[in-house]
């Protein structure tokens, strides 16, 4: 690619701590410390996504926002992501950015929404997305940086930033980073990966968001039939109180391996959990393959409190681009 024109302001700074705390003077951090985008690291993000920095990712209407490659690669190289993560970034900010996800309401909401995101496809293990144990918590750096990169997007590109335009009453700790994978080298026959349910291909890998409340466990290590795990299931989707919007299961490989005995597909566990649950559809429920081999529990998600208005974005991830006429 041809030299790349970056046109966000330049600051200077002594040294890279003093460049962390005019981050923080600034406002532009999530309260934790970032990495200072030090203009190379920003080229060699957008070098890794083959994308002009003047590019559009997304619009934000009613905030007169423009969400430019060059912008969310600066807030990536914060966020502390490798630029191979870049193209996931990529799709899930344009996804997140997509009327139907309803981003302005869910940002500003007094329910404290999150953007949940779910990596699929060859992406996932290649740049080492965690879909196994303690899938929700620390330790993986893909899944950490991702998700931060899209709240310091939506912090720094958006506006949103804590007692301002982001009214959270009490908020989550998925408002950090909220990202999973799903494990599709443990998929049981009938349960065809979250991207391929949307209409993508096995072979293409994509990002799903969802504005979604935080995860809650559901236990149950006794029960040995479909219709009882469900059943323990339904009883944690109803006691979340909102059916408005999508809701996610994500399902433990002990409790998949009862259904998978059984022969429950996906489908079979949406259709059963939605005669159980007031107001549940099939349609509003995502099923995800996820969570270490060891332990009875699986988690419900909640969507945003509200968040009728709001539908899960599935975006394909473009791995490689063709080159541009200037390479």
């Amino acid at each position: 690619m041809a030299e790349m024109q970056l046109l966000s302001r330049r600051y200077d700074a002594p040294d890279v701590v003093g460049a962390i705390e005019l981050c923080y003077e600034r406002g532009w951090t999530d309260g934790l410390p970032v990495v200072p985008p030090e203009e190379g690291l920003v080229r060699r993000m957008l070098a890794a996504a083959q994308v002009e920095p003047q590019e559009v990712v997304g619009r934000v209407p009613l905030r007169r926002r423009t969400l430019t490659a060059e912008k969310v690669a600066i807030n990536a190289v914060m966020a502390g992501c490798l630029p191979e993560y870049f193209p996931v970034v990529l799709a899930a900010v344009a996804a997140m950015a997509d009327d139907r996800f309803h981003l302005h309401g869910s940002m500003l909401s007094t329910g404290g929404a999150a953007p949940l995101l779910i990596v699929n496809g060859p992406a996932a293990p290649r740049l080492g997305f965690n879909a196994g144990g303690n899938v929700f918590g620390p330790g993986w750096r893909a899944n950490a940086t991702v998700g931060r990169a899209l709240r310091l997007v939506l912090i720094n590109g958006c506006g949103a930033r804590p007692g301002t335009l982001d009214r959270a009453t009490l908020g989550h700790p998925g408002k950090f980073s909220y990202c999973i994978a799903e494990d599709e080298a443990q998929l049981p026959p009938g349960w065809p990966p979250l991207h391929v349910e949307r209409g993508l291909e096995p072979g293409e890998s994509a990002v799903t968001v969802v504005a979604s409340e935080g995860p809650h466990h559901v236990a149950d290590h006794a029960s040995n039939t479909p219709e009882a795990l469900l059943d323990t299931i339904a009883r944690a989707l109803q006691a979340t109180g909102e059916m408005r919007g999508c809701h996610v299961l994500v399902v433990s490989p002990e409790h998949r391996a009862i259904l998978e005995r059984a022969r429950w597909s996906k489908a079979n566990v949406r259709a059963y959990l939605a005669g159980r649950v007031d107001r549940l559809g099939p349609d509003d429920l995502f099923v995800v393959a996820a969570g270490g081999e060891a332990g009875g529990f699986s988690a419900v998600i909640p969507p945003w409190v509200g968040g009728r208005g709001s539908q899960p974005v599935t975006r394909a991830v473009a791995d490689e681009r063709p080159p541009t006429n200037d390479e």
